[in-house]
């Protein structure tokens, strides 16, 4: 992925993510090299810099030297330079994490609070928060990320049905995130929270074009292109598994039938009577068929498996894919397995909660021009942020 400067008028605070969107992936790494990957004078790279070692986003950090003459400083992020707080709420309860910047999960908790109504569930949510926050009393928190199921705004799916959040519909999220915590707030849907959480902190390092498939209760998935979240004319692109693949086959809360997240999911093995073995075999020609529809639509340098499914049920049911379907993917010059598997684990939501704050405060975002003409015209995710 490319992270050039710009010159407009919203340049200086664009530049300043850039800058510290570099360090963070190519850290630890010298100012004139920065300079290079996005496109700007060494000069304002060094400006910038002195601003973020002084707000203590970063470090710096100098060798000894081997010879005559200094090293140049590298640079490197500041783990303990700030933390954001990272939430899900699901059906079943709402679990929270506080997370520092680089992605390491420092307090969790987990509240019950099955089908929660909005606010039994914000009361809950700024109590946890002030817990998780003043146990590192003089820690800077710079946000607060929310992930819940989605899809947004769309009559008859969206919560509906064990995956989605009933009583939600036309809720303010960022404000009453915002007003019960007190932090800067941002909202997205599971799938694209984990698979943003992915590419601040895991497989996405290596890679700006792949499919992050999510296993949660549901399934879902979300395309990253250059290292942004594809999202769709309305914000609702990876529901993947509301695709019909079984003619006459299981009626989805959805009013299909056959969609693929009632033969894949954790709530299809939860409904599943024998062990994850034999799920695992029941359900890989669907599974195999999705890896290649997927492959054929997105063509990406891989699909990563992720989301709340412990990383050995992926490994299996990767394992049981093979053999692939031909597809685009299936070259001979490939770089990268067709199907890699996350190590998120439970905490994969929570990070990608986590990282909506830290991008949406700290990392570039083209996308808040088109943020703010999105909800302008009355964008169906009342009141959230586009992170990009």
């Amino acid at each position: 992925m490319a992270l050039r400067g710009t010159n407009q008028e919203f340049g200086r605070p664009y530049n300043r993510r850039i800058v510290l969107e570099s360090i963070r992936r190519f850290g630890p790494i010298a100012r004139g090299d920065i300079a290079q990957h996005v496109g700007l004078t060494v000069q304002t790279v060094s400006t910038i810099v002195r601003e973020l070692e002084e707000q203590g986003y970063i470090l710096s950090v100098r060798e000894e030297p081997k010879g005559r003459g200094l090293p140049p400083a590298t640079l490197r992020i500041n783990p303990e330079g700030g933390y954001a707080v990272g939430i899900h709420l699901t059906p079943l309860g709402i679990d929270a994490a506080l997370i520092n910047l680089s992605g390491d999960v420092i307090e969790s908790a987990h509240r019950e609070a099955p089908h929660a109504a909005p606010d039994e569930a914000f009361e809950a949510i700024g109590a946890m928060v002030a817990e998780l926050t003043g146990r590192r009393a003089g820690g800077r928190v710079i946000g607060i990320g929310m992930a819940l199921p989605g899809p947004f705004g769309v009559d008859t799916m969206s919560f509906v049905g064990p995956t989605t959040m009933a009583g939600w519909k036309d809720v303010a999220l960022r404000e009453r995130l915002t007003a019960a915590t007190g932090l800067p707030a941002f909202f997205e849907n599971d799938m694209a929270a984990a698979a943003m959480g992915e590419r601040l902190y895991g497989l996405g390092i290596q890679h700006s074009e792949y499919y992050y498939l999510y296993f949660g209760v549901g399934l879902g998935g979300a395309m990253l292109h250059d290292g942004s979240v594809l999202r769709g004319a309305w914000g609702n692109a990876g529901e993947i598994g509301h695709i019909p693949v079984v003619p006459g086959g299981e009626r989805c809360p959805c009013g299909n039938r056959g969609c693929l997240e009632r033969y894949i999911s954790l709530e299809a093995r939860g409904r599943w009577s024998g062990d994850d073995a034999d799920w695992v075999a029941g359900v890989a020609p669907i599974f195999r068929n999705a890896i290649a529809t997927i492959e054929n639509l997105f063509d990406p340098e891989t699909i990563v498996l992720g989301g709340l499914a412990s990383p050995t049920l992926l490994e299996h049911l990767a394992a049981a894919a093979e053999p692939l379907h031909n597809s685009v993917s299936a070259r001979t010059d490939r770089a990268a397995s067709r199907i890699l598997v996350a190590q998120g684990g439970q905490h994969a939501v929570l990070r990608g909660a986590a990282a909506l704050a830290v991008s949406g405060v700290l990392s570039p975002r083209f996308g808040q021009i088109f943020t703010a003409k999105r909800q302008r015209e009355g964008d169906p995710l009342k009141g959230g942020e586009i992170a990009a």
